[in-house]
């Protein structure tokens, strides 16, 4: 099987080369291609003839976007629907990543992925409408909507722990977002398992368990042996340009029709410092 993963340089496009094992790999990255551009997307595409394309490349920085929403909808839902238009024309079947920030945070019960949607962000609107125009296009595409995802190799949530730890006495971090961490080399596990398995329709693929942002930092800090305090704060005294959902829980159920199950978040977290303590030795 010929896979092609858009946005190969990224923390999940990393994980995702390095975990996939026995299929015909080929990783692209936004040098290599700009997905903002249509005919060239086809180009590519026709080109390889993958039997699936796995679209990780998105324009991630949640704060940015909202003072640049032009590039935020140009990559993350545009260039979507460059490449699913291209999976068409050439048979490809398409996973397209995605996010929890297509929700509002309002709920107090994990997000079912039949639940609907209502970005509050540039970023999240941006995935939301990539989600529709998708959907539209190739109705049998796989949508993985993941959440808080780090790893290795790139800027993430612990990685910026770690360093202020390592260098400040006291961190200030929010108590009153709740979420999923998730470890991208699980999620890359999950989506090499969904492809092996056709899927199709919309999966939400997170570690299991939720925490705080606070909860988050204080285990990882924790495990790092740093004797920084943890401190916890809200919302509203971190303020951010972009607004993030209170709550972005993901149920596990969409996974587990397809009879995948993730670790728990301490578990990942725990090999993740593992491997960074590999990465740095």
């Amino acid at each position: 099987m010929k896979v092609m993963v858009l946005g190969a340089s990224g923390l999940l496009g990393k994980a995702l080369m390095r975990e996939w094992k026995g299929d015909e790999l080929q990783g692209l990255s936004s040098r290599d291609l700009d997905i903002r551009d249509p005919a060239k997307v086809r180009q590519v595409v026709e080109a390889s003839r993958p039997y699936w394309i796995i679209l990780s490349a998105a324009y991630t920085n949640v704060d940015a976007c909202e003072s640049d929403p032009d590039l935020a909808f140009a990559v993350n839902r545009d260039g979507a629907a460059n490449v699913a238009d291209a999976a068409n024309l050439s048979g490809a079947k398409l996973l397209f990543i995605s996010s929890d920030y297509v929700f509002d945070g309002s709920k107090t019960t994990p997000y079912e992925a039949s639940d609907p949607r209502n970005p509050q962000s540039v970023y999240g609107r941006s995935k939301a409408e990539a989600e529709v125009e998708l959907s539209k296009i190739l109705p049998e595409c796989c949508i993985v909507r993941t959440s808080w995802l780090y790893g290795v190799g790139g800027k993430c949530f612990p990685d910026t722990i770690l360093k202020l730890a390592a260098s400040r006495p006291l961190l200030d971090v929010v108590n009153d977002q709740h979420g999923c961490p998730t470890y991208t080399v699980d999620l890359a596990k999950a989506i090499i398992q969904l492809c092996g398995k056709g899927a199709a329709g919309i999966v939400h693929a997170t570690n299991v368990g939720n925490c705080s942002w606070f909860e988050f930092a204080q285990a990882i800090v924790k495990a790092s042996g740093l004797t920084a305090e943890v401190c916890p704060t809200s919302t509203a005294q971190m303020a951010r340009p972009a607004p993030r959902p209170p709550y972005s829980v993901l149920s596990p159920a969409s996974l587990h029709r397809w009879g995948i199950e993730l670790p728990a978040w301490p578990d990942a977290l725990h090999r993740y410092m593992q491997e960074r303590k590999q990465g740095q030795s």
